[in-house]
């Protein structure tokens, strides 16, 4: 695959990479795939409405970008596991691996952990990291029990 991937959690940071990543596909000619990888959060809901839901707001989100590069296919992918290992996964064979930056500090992130600096430690191809963007979160980030970064 030489599309490429892009990492869609709901922050405003992931919607901006999304953008950004619509707009270079125009230029580069490539699809782009926007892959949500989640875990299931037990919130009452079944692991296959929260899945659902999943498809229903990046589809929405999908959609809400295509003006930024008119022809560029976007493939949109909700995938269970580690985000990790499923944007890794996903990646494997991209022309890159685009995800968003939450603006942590250096402490939290060395406590959390970050999965954009996991991605570019453990990438086969380039990545690329789009600074954390203002504004409302999309509903991809209400879908955790617990905020926390799952992209």
């Amino acid at each position: 695959m030489t599309g490429i991937v892009v990492g869609v959690d709901g922050s405003a940071g992931s919607a901006a990479a999304l953008r950004w990543a619509v707009s270079e596909a125009a230029r580069s000619d490539r699809e782009v795939v926007a892959v949500n990888a989640w875990t299931y959060p037990g919130t009452g809901m079944t692991a296959d409405e929260v899945r659902d839901a999943r498809r229903r707001a990046l589809g929405e989100l999908a959609d809400q970008v295509r003006d930024e590069g008119p022809g560029v296919k976007i493939r949109t992918e909700v995938v269970e596991g580690d985000p990790v290992d499923v944007l890794l996964s996903t990646a494997d064979g991209a022309a890159m691996l685009v995800v968003g930056r939450y603006g942590y500090g250096r402490i939290s992130r060395a406590l959390l952990g970050s999965v954009g600096a996991q991605c570019v430690r453990r990438a086969q191809c380039p990545v690329v990291i789009i600074p954390a963007a203002r504004g409302d979160r999309h509903p991809l980030a209400a879908m955790e029990a617990v905020p926390r970064p799952i992209l």
